[in-house]
């Protein structure tokens, strides 16, 4: 009896899944992962970087994150995670919790249920990942990942991203400037590989890699190739694909590739592992940046490393679009809720560059999203409560939703839709700066794929467009970003109320203890609109985004225009003036014309004379020393003529 209860129970175990708990304290250290500068970085326990992650799906995955920051909150987001049923251990502050404040801990509580493949945690807080605080979440699909469908010898883990010789608190306040009006971002001093440079991976001939590659910077999109060895993708952003063979990947900030690679059958050399800057999304190039970055795939170490690895070119890597997911989705029916995004960067009337979709730029409520979600009852599906800066939208529950996103932009942008996978089912090519935007015309389009691509972040071209669709099946509040800090920061960003009526009804979504005392501690209300208040159609006392700046001349500017002008009217007229006068005798005349009394001019006299010629003395030159010098002296002559004739 006994026996068979502790099998019952161990059978039970394994149906549940394992319970991995991670005590993690964030803080300040230092570290130099380039090899080029030591500087600060966000520290787990003490410690950089930060740890990667295993587990197999179905697991529970328990993280205490404290906040060692002195000054600073913070908060983490498992990116790629769908949290079904979970979507207040999502991570973005003010969205699905309050912000984590100095010397306190919240518990981030989740089962792993329908996601397996490559992942990584970062936190959600102000742009902390980019100096440090991220990590790789690997999730295996079954025990040892005996579901994956293709065969592997072994895993190898590949974390690439950029890296500043500063933090973003230094850089920030440039970047919002006044003086940097077009909103040019920070130019990162590296590309990383595993948080080094220069890596060396060590291979075995004959053997089949399993290489998943995880881009966990937060701005440049990176080209990647191995050196005379051909790569298969399998798996991007967690959904598995059928093979597709490549030279080349482009991997923007936050996507996953997962790769195949069979060695060669010898170990005659060593080949070059490149990556290489996307530079187009670079507004200048500074002169000692290395666009490539070299490391190496080793087979003998006793051989020479390789050097660096050329391509003819760079527009022949893989266009994931065409990739076809390994368990087949029909494209999705015509869409029940659409929404048309259109992306600009502008200036407001600080003068400040901001990133708007729709002509507004995220701006955080005084309430997080899904804390209004449940404690707004009835008016939960009306969007305005959610406050008219944030760009809410509400679905309703297994809707079909198409978002269609036209970029008026000249860069590249990769966005991320919290938990899904979307259907990506058109996407244009680029267009030339000196060309108008390329808006989505519904109406002439490219057939849509039968089977679409399949993932959860994807690029928009400079000045183009895509459209994606997903089902509206995960009760949630979720984030559509663009995954460049730098843009998030700007407001790059939309709010998705997914199923209010699901979220109210469901007690898992409900706010546990760790909440609550999170948002005491921070001093941000758990009920309430985006103002603060249960006066739920008043939002007079909601955050703002700064206004616009006016469309004409303000009073004021009117005032400096009309003085500037006629200040360079009266300084042409001068200038013309004396411009046609004859130059002879012209000192005098413009003595004689501006009516300069004679005692205001300097007076040369012999003692300056002896005075300059000690000058000369002392730096070892005699009077006539360089024709600069002897130019000199005759303009002090030039200058005691002038002085006796006015003063006769």
């Amino acid at each position: 009896m006994i026996l068979s209860l502790a099998l019952v129970f161990l059978l039970f175990q394994q149906v549940l899944g394992a319970t991995h708990v991670y005590n993690w304290t964030t803080g300040w250290g230092y570290a130099n992962p380039d090899g080029i500068k030591r500087r600060e970085v966000v520290t787990c326990n003490g410690e950089f970087p930060w740890p990667s992650v295993r587990v197999t799906k179905g697991d529970r995955v328990i993280i205490n994150l404290t906040n060692g920051f002195n000054d600073s909150n913070t908060t983490l987001h498992v990116h790629g995670m769908f949290q079904n049923g979970s979507t207040q251990m999502d991570g973005p502050p003010f969205l699905t919790q309050c912000p984590i404040s100095p010397n306190d801990t919240f518990t981030y509580n989740f089962t792993v249920s329908d996601n397996a493949g490559a992942y990584w945690y970062h936190s959600h807080t102000d742009a902390q990942y980019e100096d440090g605080m991220r990590g790789l979440f690997i999730i295996d699909d079954g025990e040892n990942n005996k579901n994956f469908p293709y065969d592997y010898d072994e895993e190898v883990l590949l974390e690439i991203g950029e890296w500043y010789d500063q933090t973003v608190a230094k850089l920030k306040p440039a970047f919002l400037s006044l003086t940097n009006p077009t909103g040019a971002e920070p130019i990162p001093q590296n590309l990383l590989i595993n948080n080094t440079r220069n890596l060396t991976w060590n291979v075995e001939p004959n053997k089949t890699y399993l290489l998943r590659i995880v881009n966990t910077g937060g701005f440049v999109s990176q080209y990647f190739w191995l050196e005379d060895h051909e790569m298969e993708v399998v798996e991007v952003d967690g959904v598995v694909t059928e093979k597709n063979a490549t030279d080349m990947l482009y991997i923007t900030v936050a996507q996953r590739y997962s790769v195949l690679v069979r060695t060669k059958d010898n170990k005659d050399k060593n080949y070059a592992i490149m990556q290489k800057y996307d530079d187009s999304m670079l507004d200048k190039i500074p002169k000692h940046l290395l666009l490539n970055q070299t490391s190496y795939m080793t087979y003998d170490s006793s051989k020479p490393k390789p050097e660096e690895a050329y391509v003819n070119s760079l527009d022949n890597f893989l266009d994931d679009f065409y990739l076809v997911p390994y368990h087949k989705q029909e494209l999705l029916p015509e869409p029940d809720h659409r929404i048309e995004l259109t992306v600009a960067m502008d200036n407001l009337i600080s003068g400040k560059n901001y990133a708007f979709f729709n002509n507004i730029t995220y701006t955080t409520p005084k309430v997080p999203t899904l804390m209004t979600v449940l404690s707004a009852g009835k008016y939960a599906s009306n969007s305005y409560i959610y406050g008219t800066n944030t760009n809410t939208f509400v679905l309703k529950r297994n809707e079909i939703v198409e978002i269609v996103l036209n970029s008026q932009d000249t860069g590249t942008h990769p966005f991320h839709l919290h938990g899904h996978v979307f259907q990506t089912i058109a996407r244009a090519g680029a267009v030339d700066d000196n060309d108008p935007p390329l808006p989505f015309d519904p109406k002439n389009h490219t057939s849509f794929p039968e089977y679409p691509m399949l993932r959860d972040t994807i690029y928009v071209r400079p000045q183009s467009n895509f459209v994606i669709r997903f089902r509206a099946d995960n009760p949630g509040v979720w984030f559509f970003h663009c995954h460049i800090e730098w843009h998030l920061i700007q407001g790059l960003a939309i709010v998705l109320v997914e199923d209010p009526e699901g979220i109210q009804s469901n007690p898992s979504q409900y706010l546990t203890d760790s909440h609550k005392r999170v948002c005491k501690n921070s001093g941000v209300p758990i009920e309430g609109n985006a103002a603060g208040t249960t006066d739920w159609f008043n939002l007079a006392l909601e955050n703002k985004q700064e206004k616009s700046i006016p469309s004409g001349f303000t009073a004021k500017g009117y005032v400096a225009f009309v003085f500037s002008c006629v200040a360079g009217v009266l300084g042409l007229i001068t200038i013309t003036i004396y411009g046609l006068m004859d130059l002879q005798n012209v000192e005098e005349k413009v003595i004689e014309d501006l009516q300069i009394p004679a005692t205001d001019l300097l007076e040369e006299d012999d003692d300056e004379e002896i005075e300059t010629n000690q000058v000369y003395a002392k730096s070892g030159k005699s009077e006539g020393g360089t024709l600069e010098e002897e130019q000199k002296l005759r303009d002090h002559e030039t200058t005691k003529e002038v002085s006796k004739t006015s003063s006769k």
